[in-house]
Parts: C-alpha cells; sequence; structure tokens
C-alpha cells in the first residue's frame, strides 16, 4: 500500500506519490539529519579543472593555416567521495544525456544523508572513490532526452532516491529500490545530487513534478526520508490505530517514521534516542513520550513498563547498530513486528533463542 501525498501533506498540494515503492534502505538516522544546501556553488574547489580528451590539446597557430581552436567542457562544482573518510570539491563536466530515457537536472537543493555518511566511512562497496554523492533534491529540468514524457526543460521536479524504469519483474511486484536497471544507484553506482548537475535515468518514472507553490527546501524531505519512514518503518511495521509504537533512533528518517505513523493513530507513541535535543524535538513533532537510551538497562525496563511489561506491537530501528537491534528485540511484544530501518556496516545477531516462542 502507498499513502497518496495529498494525504500526508495537504498543506503542499501534492497528488502524486514520493519516491517509489519498496525503498531500499540505506541511512544511519541518529547521526545526520537532512540538511538542505541551498547552492552549492559557494562552495571552495582547489582540484584542478577536469578536461575532456579533446580540450587536452592546447590551441595552435600556423602562418599559413587560420588559428585552431578548443572548447572546454561545461563544467560544475561537485561533492565527490575519494577514499575512506574523505570527501572533496572538485570540478566536473556537466552530465549530459546518455540514453534516450534520461533527464539532466540542475539542482536548487540536495541534502547530505546518513547514507552519505556510511560511504564515506567504507561501508558501502558498491560506492567507490570518484563517485559524486547524494541520492535527494529538487531542482529544474535541464534537458530531457527524446524517449522521456512529461516533462520538458524549465519544470521544477522531485528527484526520488529510488531510480525505476517502472517494466520490469520487480517493478511491477512494487520492488522499485530492486529494479534491474535502476533502484538506488544516484550516489552509489552512478554520480549524484550533490552537485549543480545530475542525471536522471529513467526520468519518466523517476521524477515528480511540483506545484510553484511548494517550498523546496521542505520538499527534499520528500526525495527520501520522508517515503522510507513511511514504507520501511510505519507500513513494515504494520502500525495501526491503537498499536503501542517505539522508534529507535531520532535522525531524519527516525522522525519521518515517527510523523507517518501518527497517522494511523498509535495509542503509544515513544521515540527513544541518546540525544536529549532529537528527543525535544521529537516531543514538539508528536511523540507521546521520549526516553534517553544512554542510561541502558533503565532506559530499558523504563520502556517495558510503559506498557505494563508487555513490550510494543511495533519496534522500528532507524539506528544501524548492533545495540539498537538487540534493544528492539527486548521491546517487541508477543505477536509484535520489528522493522528495521537502520543500515548495518557490521553484522547483527538475531536472538532466535528468546522470540522463537514470542510469534515475531
Amino acid at each position: 500500500m502507498r499513502a497518496p501525498l495529498e494525504k500526508l501533506f495537504p498543506k503542499m498540494g501534492i497528488g502524486k506519490y514520493a519516491a517509489s515503492s519498496g525503498l531500499l534502505r540505506h541511512r544511519l538516522c541518529n547521526i545526520s539529519h537532512s540538511r538542505p544546501l541551498s547552492s552549492l556553488s559557494v562552495l571552495p574547489s582547489t582540484i584542478p579543472k577536469h578536461t575532456t580528451p579533446q580540450a587536452s590539446f592546447p590551441a595552435f597557430q600556423h602562418s599559413k593555416h587560420p588559428t585552431l581552436t578548443t572548447t572546454r567542457a561545461a563544467s560544475m562544482k561537485a561533492l565527490v567521495y575519494k577514499s575512506k573518510g574523505t570527501v572533496g570539491i572538485e570540478e566536473r563536466p556537466q552530465p549530459t544525456i546518455q540514453r534516450p530515457t534520461d533527464a539532466i537536472v540542475k539542482l536548487k537543493h540536495t541534502t547530505i544523508c546518513g547514507t552519505d555518511l556510511h560511504i564515506i566511512k567504507g561501508d558501502v562497496p558498491t560506492a567507490t572513490p570518484g563517485r559524486v554523492l547524494g541520492h535527494e533534491g529538487v531542482g529544474v529540468v535541464h534537458e530531457v532526452g527524446a524517449s522521456v514524457e512529461g516533462f520538458a526543460a524549465g519544470d521544477t521536479v522531485l528527484i526520488s532516491c529510488i531510480s525505476a524504469c517502472g517494466a520490469c519483474h520487480f517493478c511491477r511486484k512494487g520492488m522499485s529500490s530492486h529494479c534491474v536497471s535502476g533502484g538506488w544507484i544516484l550516489g552509489n553506482t552512478i554520480d549524484g545530487t550533490q552537485a549543480e548537475y545530475v542525471r536522471i535515468p529513467h526520468a519518466s518514472s523517476s521524477l515528480y513534478k511540483l506545484p510553484d507553490s511548494v517550498d523546496l527546501p521542505s520538499a527534499v524531505m520528500l526525495s527520501d526520508a520522508m517515503p522510507t519512514g513511511l514504507e520501511c518503518g510505519t507500513l513494515n511495521g504494520k502500525v495501526k490505530p491503537g498499536s503501542t509504537v517505539a522508534i529507535i533512533g531520532a535522525g531524519a528518517v527516525g522522525m519521518s517514521v515517527m510523523m507517518t505513523s501518527m497517522l494511523y493513530s498509535p495509542s503509544l507513541l515513544v521515540m527513544v534516542d541518546l540525544d536529549d535535543g532529537r528527543l525535544a524535538m521529537a516531543k514538539r513533532l508528536g511523540a507521546h513520550q521520549t526516553v534517553n537510551s544512554r542510561v541502558g538497562k533503565e532506559a530499558e525496563e523504563k520502556l517495558l513498563q510503559m506498557t505494563d511489561g508487555q513490550g510494543f506491537d511495533a519496534v522500528i530501528e532507524a539506528v544501524g547498530v548492533p545495540q539498537t537491534f538487540q534493544l528492539c528485540q527486548e521491546l517487541v511484544a508477543p505477536g509484535g513486528v520489528i522493522a528495521n530501518v537502520g543500515v548495518h556496516g557490521t553484522k547483527v545477531e538475531l536472538y532466535l533463542d528468546k522470540l522463537w516462542d514470542r510469534n515475531i
């Protein structure tokens, strides 16, 4: 099931769905809010400009021939993953149409996602050094390929973090994150959105028009964080009226899980995090209760007391570390659901010896 955006965000006037169904979760939620970068062009660059093979030949003159000159390819600034723990701003050639289904979008706003931090830490082997980071953004269509339908230069658009062909086996099943020629590729296996321009494959089904009334920095949240919170957290957690819900991790996606869970009228909605500032924000946004997990076993006991020792119907992990996944297993009620949203860079243990008789 996918909830229409006009239901989720009635004031924004968007009548389409956000990032495609079945999102591949790739975020460490407790370490980074999404932070719009209103303009990448102001960032300094100390890296020499790249040139195309043609541009590397110098212009020259000969007394008996006219002057020959070359034209440098249009360039842009981009945030590039260089090596484990290292990123930098580089001058890169602007992307061009490679397939008739491509579009080129000029970015207005992008974000720094927790997944980008995972890449920088070396946790995502498919993202290799030299990759332009980023998979979220809003911008203006600069150019479209011959086969792109529904979009034209000048359209203001939301970029889905998932590129979807719309026709393969997985897309037809509503699992676009596993699209055989797409999925999570932006900022992963192809250059992404933390640049002045980006190439969008399968543009007809991977972009969404935005009305003029939409606040663009707010709309960036619909590129990944909010739909991921809805699908991977709220829906996979089977939140429903009267449910008791605990969310572990008050980052951007954890907050998105909380806000979309509120649409299903849970009887108890608790946010758990190490940061008091984030917990205060969660309370302002609608959490019924908050618990700082820094106190360890005491926090676990406090959480269980909220449910008279029965545990929570839905426990949603939005951090991506072994300790928080273990906490989820301690908190889930018999017959409950653990929904994992966080990106795990290391192995975690599933305690089937404790869960096998609890209908988890």
